[in-house]
Formats: structure tokens, C-alpha cells, sequence
């Protein structure tokens, strides 16, 4: 099952990564890009890496992320020209569609989760899932192979390249916890919470999510290592349930995620998507419900895990 779920995966990193390598080829085309070639190299690139990547050497695609890297820093990667979307016709498939245009989403999420009950697990639900929700989009909207392969490279550029950063935040979060931070937190925290106190314990912990979750972008990064370093020394030993502690924790990470930038799923896709003048915008619309729930996961965890 395992060699099978490995197979499925790998031809849908494959599939992302002819993605990539068709923007790439229309940003090389696009003669008013001035930072064409750097554009098209980056999709070339980050394609080359999600759909050859386990048949690299690892030297090979640290090279290529570093390519990557020194691309964005110096502003090499930019929108091109894009499909646009026709307001008329916009408005006009508004009202024909009407509600229905959600339905996708819902069959995306119950395939999803659906699938996840079973041996192949989530990550394979949600691939074959967003196969699904494409083709029920397709036959709900009518759309012609043209307007998803067009909408896919309009996607893709206006996220741009932090496209790459949950990435390379779940990668840091692993090398965190090779690294011994965990250890590193324990010990500074030791200094400051009292020596069984349980409440002070849950505390550093759902806080600690959350400042590291800021900082990571990823509240599954910052599991491991806020877990290790804070979660079963200073809760679990203390005689909290694991798994209400633990679950709670990651839910405690995602208030995290509402309140960095480096949340780049939920804060910085939006933006780019719907061309938000304000780059913060999401996450101060979002300041007042996160912290409204750090509180709520503490007297959770508190009550409940003990």
C-alpha cells in the first residue's frame, strides 16, 4: 500500500510540476515582462523540482532552490501578461451559475475527507480530490480546455513565488527539530515557568504554537518542535492527555497562522488573488477572531487535558 500511495503522490507532483514548466514556457514568450527570463526560469525551475525531484541528485536541487532564491531577491520574477477576465461575461456566468459556483469546493472537501478515512490517507484525498472538484467545475461552468489551462497559468503567477514557501517552512521546521531547537526552547523555559504549574504550562504551550507558528508560517512545522520542547515536558509530564493536548496545540498553531504574513496559503494568496491594495489586509481582518481563540484553546487545554 505504501509503494502504491508513493506512485499516486508521484504523478501528482509531476502533474504540478508540467504545470510550472507551461508558465514558464508563456512568461519565456511574453515580450512585455521585462524580467521575462527570470520569470520563466523560476516556473522552469520549480517545476523541474516537484516534477523530477526524486530522480535528482539532492545536490542538483539545492542548486536549482538557491537559483530560485537569488531570482526573487533581486525582483527577477514578475506577472506577465495573463488571461483577463471579461466582466460581461463574468457577470453574465454569475447569474446563470448562481450558487452552484460553490459546489466544487464542497465536493472538493467531501472527497477529501472521504478519502482520508481510508488506507491511502489525506494527501492522496486531497490530490484526487481536486481532480474531482476540477471536472465538476468544468461541467458546472461549461469551460473550454483553453480557460483552465489559461486560469492555471493566471494562478500561478499571481501568487508568484510565494508559491514555494509553505515548501521550504515545513523543510526549516524539520531541520529545527534535527537541530535540537526544541531542546534549546525547553531549557529557556524551564527558567521561566514555575516547576509544575500546570496552568503556566499550557500556557507556554498554546502561546508557543502560536509565536512559532508566526514565525514558520506552518503550524506543522512548529508541532514538532513546540511539542518536543514544550508540550511533553512542561503539559504531557504533568499529567495531560496527549492527544487532547496535542490536538488542541494545533489548532492553538493556526491562530498563528491568521496573524503572519508568512502564512502564505491563507494571508498572501488571497491578496494576490483578489489584488488587494493593502497587503495585510487578511490578516488584520482575521487579528481580532485569533485572538479571541488563543484564549478559548488555553481554558480548553486547561480544562480538558487535565
Amino acid at each position: 500500500m505504501t509503494q502504491t500511495i508513493n506512485m499516486i503522490l508521484e504523478f501528482f507532483y509531476i502533474l504540478i510540476g508540467l504545470l510550472a514548466m507551461m508558465t514558464a514556457v508563456r512568461s519565456f514568450r511574453d515580450q512585455t515582462n521585462s524580467a521575462r527570463v527570470g520569470t520563466g526560469l523560476f516556473w522552469l525551475l520549480l517545476g523541474i523540482i516537484f516534477a523530477f525531484g526524486n530522480f535528482l541528485p539532492y545536490a542538483v536541487s539545492g542548486i536549482m532552490l538557491v537559483v530560485i532564491g537569488i531570482l526573487t531577491l533581486f525582483k527577477q520574477v514578475k506577472v506577465g501578461n495573463i488571461a483577463q477576465l471579461n466582466e460581461k461575461e463574468g457577470e453574465k456566468a454569475a447569474k446563470r451559475i448562481g450558487s452552484w459556483v460553490f459546489f466544487p469546493s464542497v465536493i472538493l472537501a467531501l472527497t477529501a475527507v472521504g478519502i482520508s478515512y481510508t488506507p491511502l490517507g489525506g494527501q492522496v484525498g486531497i490530490s484526487v480530490a481536486s481532480i474531482v472538484a476540477l471536472i465538476v467545475a468544468v461541467i458546472i461552468t461549461s469551460a473550454k480546455p483553453k480557460t483552465i489551462v489559461d486560469d492555471t497559468d493566471r494562478m500561478f503567477q499571481s501568487v508568484g513565488t510565494t508559491g514555494i514557501l509553505p515548501q521550504l517552512l515545513a523543510a526549516l521546521g524539520v531541520i529545527f527539530n534535527l537541530a535540537g531547537v526544541g531542546e534549546v526552547i525547553a531549557d529557556a523555559i524551564a527558567n521561566l515557568i514555575p516547576v509544575g504549574n500546570q496552568f503556566f504550562g499550557v500556557v507556554a504551550y498554546c502561546l508557543g504554537m502560536v509565536l512559532f507558528t508566526m514565525a514558520m508560517g506552518n503550524a506543522f512545522a512548529a508541532f514538532t518542535v513546540i511539542t518536543a520542547g514544550i508540550g511533553v515536558p512542561f503539559v504531557i509530564a504533568q499529567g495531560g492527555d496527549p492527544v487532547i493536548a496535542g490536538s488542541l496545540a494545533m489548532t492553538a498553531g493556526f491562530c498563528g497562522t491568521l496573524l503572519t504574513p508568512m502564512g502564505a496559503n491563507f494571508n498572501a494568496l488571497p491578496v494576490a488573488l483578489l489584488e488587494m491594495k493593502d497587503a495585510n489586509g487578511v490578516i488584520k481582518a482575521q487579528i481580532p477572531m485569533a485572538l479571541v481563540m488563543i484564549v478559548v484553546h488555553i481554558v480548553l487545554m486547561y480544562v480538558l487535558a487535565f
